[in-house]
């Protein structure tokens, strides 16, 4: 069985969101016709509260992009964004939402951040996504999205230490390409055993 794992297609993750891709709005039409091909469609929905501890807001004297360290390991400061319940968390007016088994959300814990669909950024932590798979017979995932460099790429890499077989469509993807954060995603999704088609 084989599911298609849509990722954060988000309004603040699009042109004139809060923490805009590049392009992010480009790859919907083809994602909803993509959808009809798998055995099951999974969409993630990034849903922080306000004063999530990964907005650079919620730290004096901190930017947007800068890093810092957080109990769990190194983290990204971020713009407020997909705030619970936001116009910019829902998602795109294009995205054929409806058409989802499974509409998993992410980073709704304060004090950690969730990239990837299967962990928080502890990287232990499990959202339940994979007992989901599992027990509906799926060893086989197509990963498409937003921020490929970010939430795909995590969530490919714990896909495939999972034992899933997982494929990344690059051109139904849009990276933020943040400080070489692009070729880095490339690189380890490959090492990983990720196949980016």
């Amino acid at each position: 069985m084989h599911a298609l794992i849509v990722i954060d297609v988000q309004n603040d993750f699009c042109p004139g969101g809060a923490l805009a891709v590049p392009g992010g709005d480009e790859i919907v039409q083809d994602i909803n016709a993509l959808m009809s091909e798998f055995d099951a469609v999974v969409l993630t929905q990034d849903w922080h509260p306000a004063g999530h501890s990964s907005f650079a807001s919620t730290h004096d004297g901190r930017a947007p992009m800068e890093m810092i360290e957080m109990p769990y390991g190194p983290q990204v400061l971020w713009p407020d964004h997909c705030i619970q319940a936001s116009p910019g968390a829902q998602f795109h007016m294009a995205l054929e939402a409806d058409r989802a088994d499974l509409i998993l959300r992410k980073g709704f814990r304060t004090e950690i951040d969730s990239y990837s669909a299967f962990f928080e950024n502890d990287h232990r932590t499990p959202t339940g996504l994979e007992g989901y798979l599992r027990t509906r017979g799926i060893d086989r995932l197509t990963m498409v999205g937003l921020a490929l460099d970010f939430c795909v790429n995590f969530s490919a890499v714990d896909a495939a230490k999972l034992g899933f077989g997982v494929e990344v469509r690059e051109h139904l993807c849009r990276a933020i390409d943040f400080d070489g954060s692009l070729q880095a995603a490339k690189t380890g999704m490959q090492q990983a055993g990720v196949a980016l088609v």
